[in-house]
């Protein structure tokens, strides 16, 4: 049995695939996921799994360069940036709209449905490298 933190097998094979500036979506129940876009749906009922668990367990694998947050989320769900804030300190958060969110998030690798029903809990990882 695997080590690490992250034993889902797709979502972990996805991180050990990605290169530099390639990007991760982990979203809310809510995120609309283009048909062409790979979807790894984690969500089982609402709130389970949230969107912070979840990125705390992507992080245990993934090397982040910087987040996209939608510029929405201050306002409306400013827990959730402290929270991705405090995950990754020193780390730059970009900030767009959510319609931009949404349009850039057809572009990842995949995206990451979590069971998180709270707004704007959306937040793209751009992957950084490791050395």
């Amino acid at each position: 049995m695997k080590k690490t933190t992250l034993l889902n097998s797709d979502l972990s094979y996805l991180i050990s695939t990605m290169g530099h500036f390639d990007t991760l979506v982990i979203g809310d129940a809510g995120l609309p996921i283009p048909a062409s876009t790979e979807r790894i749906d984690l969500a089982l009922v609402r709130g389970v799994p949230g969107a912070i668990e979840t990125l705390r367990a992507v992080l245990s694998e993934l090397q982040v360069e910087y987040v996209i947050l939608a510029s929405e989320t201050t306002q409306n769900n400013p827990q959730f940036e402290q929270d991705v804030r405090a995950l990754l300190p020193g780390v730059k958060v970009e900030y767009v709209s959510h319609e931009e969110l949404k349009r850039r998030s057809a572009d990842a690798r995949a995206v990451v449905r979590t069971g998180e029903c709270k707004p704007y809990a959306n937040v793209i990882l751009v992957a950084g490298v490791a050395f």
